[in-house]
């Protein structure tokens, strides 16, 4: 990822909230010489290897499964909040628009994970990850049969994170009032994610402040 060192962002419980928070990731690899990429939930478990691990699964038709493996370094994308940033926010007119954005990208090698105990503690993990947020979750308690029915549909992997970038593109090459601005204006906006944006740069402007 094109990385200019004032948005470079290496701290690991900021980098892994960011993946937490946004686990709904791009799988990027290379099949029969091109890029391929699935859209998939992913999830990290942290203390898992130096970066955190992680697990996740795709469907079987899928043709990409068959790239897991030790030999191909694979990508996993995990895009945070982002918005347009208009020049009229700008205390210099002769200005341009931007985009502020978030982003991780973690690598590694893949594993697929088919042996019927460990898929199984696989899908157990992203259930409870992702049925955490209700007052009832729904627990994954389910036949034997028809689980091991349900897998044959689908493939698990693991990756093990060997390297990780992080870029949060904020409008740190402006002033901080313009900085102030954007981040006041985007808190304002109709569109959430905008004012995730807004919230994020106040926050991260304020602990710079002490």
């Amino acid at each position: 990822m094109y990385m200019p060192e004032l948005y470079h962002e290496t701290d690991l419980p900021t980098l892994h909230g960011l993946m937490r928070d946004n686990s709904f990731a791009t799988l990027v690899t290379q099949h029969e010489g091109a890029p391929f990429a699935t859209h998939t939930p992913i999830v990290l478990v942290a203390d898992e290897g130096p970066y955190g691990t992680l697990y996740g699964h795709v469907a079987r038709a899928n043709p990409q499964w068959r790239t897991f493996d030790a030999t191909q370094e694979a990508l996993v994308i995990f895009q945070g909040p982002h918005s347009y940033v208009s020049p009229s926010w700008y205390e210099v007119a002769l200005s341009v628009p931007t985009w502020n954005y978030t982003a991780v990208h973690a690598y590694g090698t893949l594993r697929p994970v088919t042996e019927y105990e460990e898929f199984h503690a696989l899908l157990s993990l992203l259930v409870r990850t992702y049925e955490s947020q209700f007052a009832q979750p729904w627990l994954f308690q389910l036949p034997d049969d028809y689980v091991r029915s349900m897998m044959q549909g689908i493939v698990g992997f693991s990756m093990g994170i060997t390297r990780l970038e992080g870029k949060y593109k904020l409008s740190q090459n402006r002033s901080l009032t313009d900085q102030q601005n954007v981040a006041a204006t985007l808190q304002h906006s109709s569109d959430p994610m905008s004012q995730d944006v807004g919230r994020l740069m106040q926050q991260r402007q304020a602990a710079r402040r002490g």
